[in-house]
């Protein structure tokens, strides 16, 4: 798979899960996208496609890496719809 491809479905995945924030943003904690079943089976490599879409400015987190458990409650917050 490509990374743009990834980044799309991600962005998906996020609509689906999430819900709107007070800026009218839809926003997922990460914990919820990282244990969904569906998202395990679609993303080989969660983190790596969230960073690549940190990067393009799809997404926005707090931080440089998510990493399970450590950082479930940290918001994935999609900037483009």
């Amino acid at each position: 798979m490509d990374v743009s491809h990834e980044v799309n479905l991600l962005v998906q995945e996020i609509q689906r899960l999430g819900s709107k924030n007070a800026d009218g943003q839809t926003s997922v904690k990460f914990g919820v996208l990282f244990s969904d079943d569906r998202c395990a089976n679609i993303f080989e490599a969660l983190v790596g496609t969230l960073k690549a879409a940190k990067k393009r400015k799809v997404i926005t987190f707090q931080g440089e890496l998510l990493l399970q458990g450590v950082h479930d409650n940290v918001d994935v917050i999609l900037l483009q719809e």
